[in-house]
């Protein structure tokens, strides 16, 4: 399955567990929610996975853990903020460039309406 399919599957279970949950829950309850969602829809989904960085072939485990990475290809980053900030975009693109993936989307489950805060980001699609 292509990334945007993916992503459009994501989006679609986003509004599900958006409309069920409302806003105002911590992050790690939007990221069970949608992993839920997704698993039920059929999406291989892994959660808290780690991203580590190589600098100069030493890897470091001071990595970084992504939310939700959909199906090896698609990663969610969740937020449940006021409001983005630019840190979150870079921290999305970050993960993108480290593992190699192609497809992001950054998400804040804070908002009255999720219209205008799924975020995609894609890294050389």
């Amino acid at each position: 399955m292509h990334e945007n399919d993916i992503s459009y599957a994501i989006r679609g279970a986003a509004f599900k567990v958006h409309s069920t949950l409302g806003p105002g829950l911590l992050e790690s309850v939007y990221e069970q929610a949608l992993a839920y969602e997704l698993r039920n829809d059929g999406f291989t989904v892994l959660t808290q996975l780690g991203v580590p960085v190589v600098y100069k072939e030493v890897e470091m485990e001071q990595g970084f853990r992504m939310d939700l990475l959909v199906n090896h290809k698609v990663i969610v980053e969740i937020k449940s903020v006021e409001s983005l900030a630019e840190v979150h975009y870079k921290q999305l693109l970050t993960y993108l460039k480290l593992s190699d993936k192609k497809l992001g989307l950054l998400i804040n489950f804070n908002v009255p309406s999720l219209k205008n805060s799924i975020i995609r980001l894609a890294n050389d699609l």
